[in-house]
C-alpha cells in the first residue's frame, strides 16, 4: 500500500527525535554524530531541507537532503520499523528530489552500508546506481557504497 503522506520541513522541536530515529536505525553499530544540536544545525541551514512525516504526534519517517552547487547530496532517510513498507520513504524521498531538480541540480549523490541490502534495494528501485564501494567508509570498520542518480544528461568528458 501506498501512502500520501503530509510532509513537512522540520522544525527545531523535530531536532532530538529525528536524532534519536538516526541513531537507531541508521547509525547502529556506528558512533553516534547525528546528534540532536547537528540535526538542529541542518534544519536551520539553508541550504539543506530536514523532511519529516509524523503520525499522531511520532515521527514516522524524515529526510536529510544538502542541496550543493551542481549536486544534491541525500544526508539521512530513515522510516520507523513499525511504518516501513507503506511508502513513505519513497514519499519523502521523491519530497527531497524536487527540489533538488527545480534548482538545477545535475544528480543527487548518497551513501548506504554495504551490508544494508534493503537500503540499497530501496534506491536501486528509485533510479540510483551503486558507483563505487568505499572500504571503512563508516567508523573505519563498515564499507559504504556511493550511489547517484541523475536528473539531467551526464556531461561529456
Amino acid at each position: 500500500m501506498t501512502v500520501d503522506p503530509p510532509i513537512r520541513l522540520a522544525h527545531p522541536a523535530d531536532a532530538h527525535d529525528i536524532a534519536t530515529m538516526s541513531r537507531e536505525l541508521i547509525e547502529h553499530g556506528l558512533p553516534w554524530t547525528w546528534r540532536p544540536a547537528r540535526v538542529l544545525k541542518a534544519i536551520s541551514s539553508p541550504e539543506t531541507n530536514v523532511a519529516v512525516v509524523r503520525e499522531h504526534g511520532e515521527l514516522v519517517a524524515f529526510g536529510v537532503m544538502e542541496y550543493l552547487e551542481s549536486d544534491a547530496y541525500l544526508v539521512l532517510l530513515g522510516v520507523e520499523r513499525a511504518h516501513q513498507g507503506r511508502g513513505l520513504g519513497s514519499a519523502v524521498l521523491r519530497w527531497q528530489e524536487a527540489p533538488a531538480a527545480a534548482a538545477g541540480a545535475q544528480r543527487i549523490r548518497l551513501h548506504a552500508r554495504r551490508d544494508n541490502l534493503a537500503g540499497r534495494a530501496f534506491y536501486n528501485e528509485h533510479g540510483y546506481h551503486e558507483v563505487t564501494i568505499q572500504p571503512g567508509r563508516y567508523a573505519a570498520t563498515l564499507d559504504g557504497i556511493r550511489l547517484e542518480k541523475w536528473l539531467r544528461p551526464r556531461p561529456r568528458d
